[in-house]
Order: C-alpha cells, then structure tokens, then sequence
C-alpha cells in the first residue's frame, strides 16, 4: 500500500464534478475522472479506487495529481500531436455545393484546383477524395 493519497473539495468543486459526472457531452475518460476525484474526496483509497474502475493504481494517482496540479483542466485529454486541417467543413459544403448545382462533372484533381483557385485551399487531390468519401 502506498502512501495516502486524498483530495479535499469545496462544496462547489464537488458540485461541479458531480454535475461533470451526469453530464451527457462529456466524453467518458473525463466522466472517470471527476469520479475518481470525487471517490477520493468521499475518503476511499487510491486501491479501492482502482479495483472499483478496474484501473492501475499509478492511473488513479496520476489522475489525482494532475487534479492537484491543474485543477479542472487537468481532467480532459491533452490536444493531439499533428498537423492541424488546412481546410474548414464550409469549404467542402462549397465543392458539394457545386457538385451538384454545377452542369459539368469534376474529378478529384479538378475539385482540388477549383478549392485552390476560389478558396484559397490548398489539398492534394487524394486527400481531398478521402475527406469528400467520408462525408458521404
């Protein structure tokens, strides 16, 4: 058994992880997380807490000390490593937009320097097909 690890709340800190807890556009991580908090405020153990969430022992302490550390914000996920997109959803409604509001047929090549041109987008055509796919 480790050392004791516990967080003390506030009556509004308690209130507002509660509310984080029952809330429906919360991802489920950060759900656990405001409950893990809450578990330790309410006096379990980090091993307790741990065998409730089936989770590690090192999860349950690290998540109570970024809670330390960073508060609230330290429940959500850090951002993702990556590029981030060159294009914004408006553009590809525009390209469907044309799509089939134009006479013409495009191909993927053609659509990717129409974006260029009007827009100001640059994408490969490629990447341009995958992202037009997924949207259906």
């Amino acid at each position: 058994m480790g050392a004791r690890l516990r967080i003390i709340l506030n009556a509004e800190e308690d209130r507002t992880l509660h509310e984080l807890r029952i809330a429906t556009t919360v991802p489920q991580r950060v759900k656990d997380r405001a409950a893990v908090i809450r578990m330790s405020h309410q006096g379990l153990y980090v091993e307790k807490i741990a065998t409730y969430f089936d989770w590690n022992v090192r999860t349950v302490r690290e998540t109570l000390n970024r809670w330390k550390k960073n508060g609230l914000g330290g429940l959500w996920d850090a951002p993702h490593p990556g590029a981030k997109r060159r294009w914004h959803p408006d553009d590809i409604d525009y390209l469907e937009n044309c799509l089939r509001n134009e006479q013409r047929t495009y191909n993927s090549q053609q659509l990717a320097q129409k974006l260029e041109k009007e827009r100001n987008v640059t994408l490969s055509a490629d990447h341009l097909r995958r992202v037009l796919k997924k949207r259906g």
